[in-house]
């Protein structure tokens, strides 16, 4: 019997199981449905648009998107160890101050700014070292770009170009301005949780690492949670819990398993035919992500990542980690503030020394680069059900995309912004003939049709087990599922709403929350 079962070797649940385990005084058993982060493509930065339909990916697709020409939205989501931060893009972002501190005004004490900087302080090692707002010798290491490539330096030359203020550090608590972006990597190699958090824990004998393990059921007697029901190899077998069990499957997957446990909205149960354990109405809904939509042009310099598989940035890489490969992709950016009365940027921008359309899988030839107007507080927001009670089904998503004006509106602004400065002299050097948008497309009725039809995910779902006291909050503000003891949820599945910008340190820090919080429990 062990005392702690961490499902999901995601950002958080490496953090959590690491945690729990770190005192060598508590049994801990992690498991994760997909396999080990062996594949080279994860370790090698610029390589992580291959992993996507691929095996360490879930390969999740919303349903029809109405307010999105009805079109059917790739959503990857990590299935290996590691989770998603084994194949994101490694911008390392935590968030406006103001987020938390609305956290906390809902209701969620000890959710502030200032009582979850020490996690994300605790969780980082910054290499430009401490201060007030960084930490050094955590687990995630925390890099400038080794080697930026010279369109993303010329973005930040544009931006001085047009008049808008610049940034070097986005998480020094204020987020407006346009610069380099920092990653989680170390030495020019992928820093993910599984990396830092998860390896040098692997030799604890207190530790136990399972893969290939599919969850299918919690199991509930006499309203707590003492384990849980998985496949592996096609075998069914189950684990129990002295202490506590914390799921970690992130806002796709701990919905769905909570439902299929019979916690839930008890009409959706009962459709499906799985009986009521507790009806909890939230479950499933509140779902929120960030959605970005491209501003491309030809380039007229051979220097985009169209290069970067050649046998000449290979052997760069291999000999010096430096070159294209070192590539996060998404190099340079910002935030910016459009509604004056918003208490913090309501627009992201990200960069690329590339062509990015559908995910990188639609892509003209040649070199271009894609600069991306991102959607950061979207008011738009959706739900997880159940697909059917067979726990091998996906579950359906449907994130609602655009479905308020307010959501469009702000994107064809971006695209506005995002023209002005992918047009400022800086490009005058490497910019050729305008792709997508094309120039005649200049009305606003225009620019939001083609919104509609390009814009994608940002890969940062979360909300479905948000945390609170209402009604339709799923897990209190210790993360404990409410009406159920021994169980929590710990990932990004439990923000009240998102917070604007990237959400894989948010995640990690509420991994390094949850763990303080249940070692303070026992």
């Amino acid at each position: 019997m062990n005392d702690f079962i961490v499902i999901g070797a995601g950002s958080a649940g490496c953090a959590v199981a690491a945690r729990l385990s770190e005192s060598g005084a508590h049994d801990v058993l992690l498991l994760e449905a997909g396999g080990p982060d062996a594949e080279e493509a994860i370790h090698v930065p610029a390589a992580f648009p291959s992993l996507f339909k691929g095996d360490a990916d879930w390969k999740y697709e919303t349903t029809p998107q109405r307010h999105a020409h009805d079109r059917q939205e790739y959503v990857p989501r990590g299935k290996v160890l590691g989770g998603s931060s084994s194949l994101n893009a490694m911008i390392y972002q935590r968030g406006h101050p103001s987020n938390y501190d609305e956290w906390a005004a809902l209701g969620n004490a000890g959710w502030s700014y200032a009582d979850v900087l020490p996690y994300f302080r605790k969780s980082e090692h910054q290499e430009r070292g401490a201060s007030v707002a960084h930490g050094v010798g955590g687990p995630i290491n925390v890099a400038d770009l080794r080697d930026p490539n010279p369109l993303s330096i010329a973005l930040v030359e544009a931006a001085r170009q047009t008049g808008l203020p610049t940034n070097d550090d986005f998480n020094s608590g204020d987020q407006v301005g346009i610069g380099l972006y920092q990653v989680t990597q170390k030495d020019g190699v992928r820093c993910s949780a599984a990396a830092g958090y998860l390896r040098p824990a692997l030799d604890r004998s207190n530790l136990s690492v399972t893969t290939g393990a599919h969850v299918t059921r919690l199991q509930v007697e006499g309203g707590r949670c003492i384990g849980v029901e998985y496949l592996k190899d096609g075998q069914r077998q189950s684990v129990t819990a002295r202490r506590e069990v914390i799921l970690c499957g992130g806002a796709y997957n701990s919905p769905q398993l909570l439902m299929l446990s019979g916690i839930g909205p008890p009409d959706h149960l009962a459709a499906h035919g799985i009986p009521v354990v507790l009806a909890l109405p939230g479950v499933g809904k509140n779902l929120g992500d960030h959605l970005f939509v491209p501003v491309a042009y030809h380039c007229t310099q051979p220097i985009t990542l169209a290069a970067a598989q050649t046998e000449e940035q290979m052997q760069v890489y291999q000999r010096h980690r430096k070159g294209l490969l070192t590539s996060n992709v998404a190099e340079a950016g910002g935030f910016l503030r459009l509604d004056p009365a918003a208490s913090a940027p309501d627009l992201q921008f990200i960069f690329g020394p590339i062509w990015y359309f559908f995910h990188g899988m639609k892509n003209p030839p040649g070199h271009g680069f894609t600069l991306l107007p991102c959607l950061v507080r979207p008011r738009s927001l959706g739900e997880v059900t159940l697909r059917s009670g067979d726990p091998m089904d996906a579950p359906l998503i449907d994130h609602n995309y655009l479905a308020e004006q307010e959501d469009v509106d702000l994107l064809v602004q971006g695209v506005r912004l995002a023209r002005r400065l992918l047009e400022a002299p800086a490009f005058d050097a490497y910019r050729g003939a305008a792709y997508q948008p094309a120039t005649s497309v200049q009305s606003d009725a225009e620019i939001a049709d083609y919104v509609r039809e390009q814009v994608m995910t940002i890969y940062h779902p979360v909300g479905t087990c948000k945390m609170g006291h209402d009604p339709m909050a799923v897990v209190d503000h210790e993360l404990r599922v409410r009406g159920i003891t021994g169980l929590r949820v710990a990932d990004a599945s439990i923000m009240p709403f998102i917070v604007n910008a990237n959400t894989n340190a948010p995640a990690i820090m509420i991994g390094e929350k949850a763990a303080a919080m249940i070692l303070s429990a026992t």
